[in-house]
């Protein structure tokens, strides 16, 4: 990795080797900075407060080997990555203002798939793990991932089952609790569907009627006109004197065809005379035949405002128009249908949880037994690391039991609660010596004790869940004597099969490291790329020197550093 200007770390290379990679240094000197740039390279937060002070953005960038075959590959490509002669290169910058950037490959992709790759890359565990162990939950995910697939498979069918049953919940207690408003919102609907079935209108009658009413209220107006426009165009027989349109054109005709045949011009000029004859006719009629029509009845005139006022009624209620109301009809029709099919629903629903919750009840008991039985396994293995981690008379069991709840699922003949991933309360039990009882973890193991059964727990996922590389940032704290020896020596173990890097403050543990790296700072308080360097010989003896007794020159503690060394050699 290649880190610049994050926290004191102003630009430093750390190479991590195959195997056993220690990485060392004084307090503060920059050593965790390490944990913190692989987070950052697969995928954990960006914080801004990281970016050294005076820089504009932090950048760490990381070159993994890949094994060929191995189903990251597969996913990288997907990505529209590539790999460079093997190799996965990674690279992350952080912005002083708090923006983030990733690239995979050569190629930009979103932070999340940092993180989605890194379950297969590599195990990062630091004491905030440690605590998290703490946690019920994260015991009952630990041992679910030690079980595989005698889990995974009915607790898939069981988180299907959960969320169905929750939505089926939801939508029930929704409909019972909100009878009386549904009720309410039903007689509603009903009223204003009886008040327009009641009047019945149609589409565009109120358009319709707006005509015929501007027509009915002016009718006398609009026949004196149209016996008039009629006179004035075919003659009025009480005055057989008077002239007329039809007259004076049919003049015009006549004049015309007398001379027509002598200029063809002239003949078309007649011809369009003529036209306007038969059309003057045509509209002579029509306004008599208005005329006749027209009907100034005031006793329609008043029965058309009625129906007028009818349709305003609704209009005022339930649309702007004829139309919106017919729509809304059509709309609160369906809507009372569905309301009134409440009851119906409920009885479905009803029939359904009750299917779900023994669905559930039987799904709940697979996962039960099949926690069991890889408990005892787990606990067996986890057991038996803890003896090679200087805890010779520990016991490690698991407690799984579950809550009576009346309104849960029915497992083995009890009805108790539930949760998103079964029925179970999982915990992690130590008994540290002979004759103690087994307790909680959280209350029966000190820090050293709680280090060593993480270290363990991992120790066992290696076995049946491996990753290509671990990291294990002072997983050692509160141990010390022996017990930091044997996390030594069973590291040293695990690398044999795995590339495994500590961040440790412990001499015992470094020595078995193949591999040592001391961050160091420089004067003005930073970590330089001359900073992170490979200690080896005189160099390594020093350091583990300074780590036992603060004093790189003291010769008992140069004693103690050499034999050290030459433990873990010859374990090796």
């Amino acid at each position: 990795m290649r880190i610049r200007s994050l926290g004191v770390i102003d630009d430093a290379v750390v190479e991590l080797s195959p195997g056993f990679t220690a990485v060392t240094g004084e307090t503060g000197a920059g050593k965790t900075m390490v944990v913190t740039s692989l987070g950052l390279l697969l995928g954990g937060r960006a914080d801004p407060a990281l970016v050294r002070i005076g820089a504009e953005k932090a950048v760490v960038e990381g070159r993994i080997a890949v094994p060929s075959g191995a189903p990251v590959v597969v996913r990288v490509e997907e990505a529209g990555a590539e790999l460079d002669d093997g190799a996965l290169l990674i690279s992350r910058t952080v912005s002083a203002e708090g923006r983030s950037r990733a690239h995979l490959g050569g190629r930009s992709v979103p932070v999340g798939m940092l993180a989605e790759l890194a379950d297969e890359l590599v195990a990062v565990h630091g004491q905030t793990d440690q605590q998290g162990l703490l946690k019920l939950a994260r015991q009952r995910q630990a041992l679910d991932r030690y079980a595989g697939d005698a889990v995974a498979v009915p607790l898939a069918k069981y988180g299907e089952a959960y969320r169905r049953l929750r939505a089926v919940s939801v939508e029930l207690d929704e409909i019972v609790t909100r009878a009386r408003e549904r009720a309410q919102e039903a007689d509603m609907l009903r009223f204003g569907l009886d008040e327009i079935a009641g009047v019945e209108p149609r589409a565009g009658e109120d358009v319709e009627l707006a005509e015929e009413a501007e027509r009915l209220g002016h009718a006398e107006a609009l026949s004196s006109a149209a016996t008039a426009a009629h006179a004035a165009l075919a003659g009025n027989p009480e005055d057989p004197e008077g002239i007329d349109a039809a007259t004076l054109v049919a003049g015009a005709q006549r004049a015309l065809d007398a001379v027509r045949s002598h200029d063809p011009a002239l003949s078309a000029l007649a011809d369009r005379i003529g036209e306007i004859g038969i059309l003057l006719g045509d509209v002579a009629g029509e306004l008599a035949g208005y005329a006749d029509d027209l009907d100034a009845d005031p006793l329609r005139l008043a029965a058309v405002e009625e129906r007028r006022a009818a349709l305003t009624g609704l209009t005022r209620k339930y649309g702007e128009n004829v139309a919106a109301v017919l729509a809304w009809a059509e709309e609160s029709a369906a809507r009372l249908t569905e309301l009134d099919g409440d009851d119906e629903r409920i009885d479905e629903l009803t029939a359904e949880r009750d299917a779900l919750r023994a669905e559930l009840g039987g799904l709940a008991q697979a996962l039960t037994d099949a926690r069991t039985d890889a408990a005892e396994r787990f606990a067996a293995a986890v057991t038996a690391e803890l003896a090679s981690l200087a805890m010779p008379h520990a016991r490690v069991s698991f407690d799984i039991r579950q809550t009576e709840d009346p309104e849960g699922v029915e497992v083995g003949g009890r009805t108790v609660a539930y949760g998103p991933a079964g029925a179970d309360e999982v915990e992690l039990l130590l008994a540290p010596h002979p004759g103690a009882p087994p307790r909680p973890i959280a209350k029966g193991a000190s820090g050293g004790e709680l280090s060593r059964v993480m270290l363990a727990v991992e120790v066992v996922f290696a076995g049946t869940d491996p990753v290509p590389t671990y990291l294990f940032d002072e997983v050692d704290a509160g141990v010390g004597g022996k017990a930091a020896v044997e996390i030594g020596r069973r590291l040293a173990r695990l690398a044999k099969t795995a590339q495994v890097v500590v961040v440790t403050h412990l001499p015992q543990v470094a020595a078995f490291a193949d591999r040592q790296l001391l961050v160091e700072k420089t004067n003005d308080g930073s970590v330089t790329r001359s900073g992170v360097k490979v200690l080896e010989g005189e160099e390594r003896i020093r350091e583990l020197s300074r780590m036992l007794a603060g004093q790189e020159d003291s010769e008992t503690a140069r004693a103690h550093a050499e034999e050290l060394l030459a433990t873990a050699r010859a374990d090796a």
